[in-house]
């Protein structure tokens, strides 16, 4: 396979970036992730590291090359995850759990596979449109019907009604294989970025330039209309070009 890609997190007004993101490959399977640690508990930041590590470090000891059972390694390493931020409040005498939003993308045997828990996006463009994106596990999209889950949403429209790390079982989320065309692009992202921006915004920047200079594009027009108090910003942008065994360019 062969793919571009490029990421970016800037910590924007905040002052601390408790956003991670990061990718790993081999020969016939790509992982890439998007994290963001949750505003007010502690230590969000080392959550949106755990979680990375904990589902990268799975990829590299399943991917041999490639993944027997995408969705069923998606499902358990998010679980994993979720339980991995259990111990360490628990290792740590925590009262409260640290937390974060998680998106992961798996692309094998040319198709793309999604899995989230929280508002950290994957959108997949193809051309003018929007083929496909995540859909928020907030009040905002479950008021719009939109949101998977279940009852018992808190009331704040913002607010989320399941993450990693949470009390109760989170939701996670395992959308089906798409397949990929060449051209499309991929775009993991945290609420910092697409809070801040249209969606014709995120088409015509990938659209328009390459992934890199659409992400850097993308992550300094949040920045700008975010503000003095914008949130962190964190993306990874991929393009995709082709299946075979080629490395990403």
């Amino acid at each position: 396979m062969m793919f571009s890609v490029f990421q970016v997190s800037r910590v924007g007004g905040r002052k601390r970036n408790e956003d991670r993101m990061g990718y790993s490959y081999t020969k016939a399977s790509a992982i890439f992730l998007v994290a963001d640690g949750l505003g007010g508990h502690p230590d969000g930041h080392i959550a949106a590291q755990i979680c990375l590590q904990t589902v990268t470090n799975l990829f590299h000891q399943q991917a041999s090359p490639r993944l027997n059972d995408v969705p069923v390694f998606l499902e358990a390493a998010m679980r994993a995850a979720h339980e991995q931020l259990l111990s360490y409040a628990t290792a740590h005498g925590l009262d409260q759990t640290p937390s974060s939003t998680l998106v992961v993308v798996i692309v094998q045997d040319n198709q793309c596979f999604t899995a989230h828990c929280g508002d950290s996006r994957r959108y997949l463009v193809r051309g003018a449109n929007v083929l496909s994106r995540t859909l928020d596990h907030s009040v905002a999209e479950w008021k719009s019907g939109k949101a998977g889950g279940d009852a018992g949403v808190p009331s704040g429209k913002h607010m989320l009604y399941s993450c990693l790390g949470a009390p109760r079982m989170p939701v996670i989320e395992v959308g089906p294989g798409i397949q990929l065309e060449v051209g499309d692009r991929l775009l993991l992202c945290s609420d910092g970025l697409w809070g801040n921006l249209e969606v014709d915004d995120i088409v015509r920047a990938l659209n328009d330039h390459s992934v890199t200079d659409a992400a850097q594009e993308l992550a300094d027009l949040a920045l700008q209309r975010g503000g003095a108090e914008c949130d962190n910003v964190t993306l990874i942008a991929v393009g995709w070009e082709k299946a075979d065994n080629l490395a990403p360019t």
